[in-house]
């Protein structure tokens, strides 16, 4: 039975990429409960998503469900790979340059956490991908590849971006369950608060840049934080750009190495150097 492979992550692995796995049972399948795991959570948040309330909105018994997915973390893993699925090619033309293709790609993951506010409660580092995330990640991979960025300053902004879209979407998702809870909107709350706005005149500059109207239209947090995200990316970028000329000799024998016109700066003369240094790094780690 499935449910005894709950804590296996291979397993995972193998139902996130539809490989092996128990045959499913007649008028249930794993597709149809990802799918109902998916449209429960959009109603109700991770919150109300339980394998009881999956199996009742299909109409089976919540054991019939564990002979398809060991549990509910397992089917988080299954439903965030599904909607990942909605974002294939949001990105920009690959002609526009690596800041519009990252940037498409940061809006098209910050439209489907609004469509799937419950994405961004997905916390830790633990969730098993599958290949519709393993391909997001690829493509915003891809834009910043050749920007002559070091491999690790790759993986590195793409995983900023990906971190600055989750904690912007949390902020809805909490605003919007906090208000869910108490009935009382954001507006309404903070409307009532004059007590406190009272205690505020003593601080001359936050008084100063209320009456100039700092706070009536404040800017899009989403959209102010992109593009000064992006900003700074650009700057890492254009840096190691100038710095491209600096790198006269391989590293590993001396002789003279020449630099591409685009992408990343090379630092050996040959493979044959690239391998040596290969070699060095991993032998030193042993």
């Amino acid at each position: 039975m499935t449910r005894g492979r709950a804590g296996d992550p291979d397993h995972v692995v193998e139902l996130l990429w539809r490989e092996g796995g128990a045959e499913p049972r007649p008028g249930l399948s794993l597709d149809r409960i990802v799918r109902a795991g998916v449209e429960l959570a959009d109603a109700e948040g991770l919150a109300g998503l339980s394998m009881r309330k999956v199996a009742e909105r299909l109409g089976f018994t919540t054991m019939s469900l564990y002979r398809h997915v060991p549990g509910r973390e397992q089917l988080i893993d299954l439903m965030c790979d599904e909607v990942a699925g909605e974002t294939a090619g949001g990105a920009a033309a690959a002609g526009d340059g690596w800041r519009a293709q990252l940037e498409a790609c940061a809006r098209a993951g910050w439209e489907l956490r609004r469509r799937h506010p419950w994405l961004a409660e997905v916390r830790g580092g633990r969730h098993v991908p599958g290949p519709n995330t393993i391909a997001r990640y690829e493509q915003m991979l891809s834009t910043v590849a050749d920007t002559g960025l070091t491999p690790a300053e790759v993986i590195a902004v793409v995983g900023l971006v990906g971190r600055f879209v989750d904690s912007e979407a949390l902020l809805l998702v909490e605003a919007a369950e906090t208000e869910r809870r108490s009935g009382v909107s954001e507006e309404e709350w903070w409307g009532g608060r004059e007590t406190l706005f009272e205690r505020l005149y003593g601080y001359p500059t936050l008084t100063r840049l209320w009456e100039q109207g700092g706070f009536d239209r404040p800017e899009d947090p989403f959209e102010f934080g992109l593009a000064r995200l992006l900003d700074g990316i650009e700057l890492l970028v254009q840096k190691r750009y100038e710095s491209r000329d600096e790198i006269k000799e391989c590293v590993v024998c001396g002789a003279p190495v020449d630099q591409p016109a685009a992408g990343r700066p090379r630092a050996y003369c040959s493979a044959s150097c690239r391998q040596r240094a290969y070699r060095r790094r991993t032998a030193g780690q042993d």
